[in-house]
């Protein structure tokens, strides 16, 4: 897609990173607090530095960011399981939840989940949808399944829902939601511990292991954390290390809710194979049909349908 946004105009450098695919906007000023990013040459700190996307040479960790045109935009939902990093890489030689998606360009997570922690993480290389799930001024809802020992009173949850003040801090936090689940819920058909206990609760703003520090000050331990939903999106029947591509559909809904109004492009990975297989029972059940009845019929133009199901995967 060609660049029409002119040689004269300036953006700050945060925005047309995230924008090239590099990172969300929150990653993209970490890079650039960190000393990772040079414009011209030059290592750039200071976040809101103005840059000309159409001019100037951008570069982070030593490498050139095109930022001339916009990738197409791809989007993995991915069940991260217990013992991986959310990050791109570990200087360590940890394994990390990006090593779980089949994809070689980059791509990077919104939001994070604790190693201990579970669950729905999407990857993508859509900056500005990053920027808005994850920025608490939003208010995007991610829920958790919440496994504890003991049994949470009442006034407990009342406790989560008014709000705490939270780590070294003392960052005043809240859950939108919290609530009990009955002692014959299960998690996808487990046996609960006995003296332990499911809890659901829902975020609107993200802070470092907000839940298990709330949990904590209560004076109960977190078993177990799970994220199943991140705003419409959730775990659905996935299991953990296992993912899948979200459909147009779906990321276009996802990007409405974000407040985008834009058509995004999304780089397709149907599976080529199962194509092939539907388009082969298509054409052997035509020719049966066309064996059976031999009597000619007039011809009629027909009006290309679009299988609203060919995006999902």
């Amino acid at each position: 897609m060609p660049d029409r946004r002119g040689e004269n105009q300036e953006e700050r450098l945060q925005k047309v990173l995230a924008r090239a695919g590099v990172a969300s906007r929150r990653r993209a000023e970490e890079y650039i607090t960190e000393g990772r990013v040079k414009v011209n040459g030059q290592v750039v700190t200071t976040l809101g530095t103005k840059v000309n996307p159409a001019t100037d040479l951008i570069e982070v960790d030593g490498q050139p960011v095109d930022t001339t045109r916009e990738p197409p935009r791809r989007y993995y939902l991915l069940y991260k399981p217990v013992g991986y990093l959310s990050t791109v890489r570990d200087t360590h030689g940890r394994p990390t939840a990006r090593d779980l998606v089949p994809a070689e360009e980059r791509l990077y997570p919104v939001g994070r989940l604790d190693l201990d922690s579970e669950g729905l993480l999407l990857f993508t290389n859509d900056g500005e949808l990053a920027y808005r799930l994850m920025h608490p001024r939003y208010e995007h809802e991610k829920e958790y399944m919440v496994l504890v020992e003991g049994q949470p009173t009442n006034q407990d949850l009342h406790k989560l829902r008014q709000g705490m003040p939270i780590g070294e801090k003392r960052v005043f936090v809240r859950a939108a939601e919290a609530m009990r689940m009955n002692p014959r819920w299960r998690w996808r058909g487990e046996q609960t511990p006995p003296g332990h206990s499911w809890l659901r609760m829902v975020l609107k703003e993200g802070q470092k292991r907000q839940i298990r520090y709330m949990l904590q000050d209560l004076g109960y331990k977190v078993v177990r954390l799970i994220r199943v939903r991140t705003d419409q999106l959730t775990l659905e029947n996935l299991e953990p290390g296992k993912g899948r591509w979200l459909s147009t559909e779906e990321v276009q809904a996802l990007r409405r809710s974000a407040g985008f109004r834009d058509k995004t492009r999304v780089r397709s990975n149907t599976r080529l194979q199962s194509n092939k297989t539907s388009l082969q029972s298509k054409t052997s059940s035509r020719s049966d049909t066309s064996s059976r009845d031999r009597t000619p019929r007039p011809k009629r133009t027909r009006t290309r349908s679009v299988d609203k199901n060919q995006d999902r995967h």
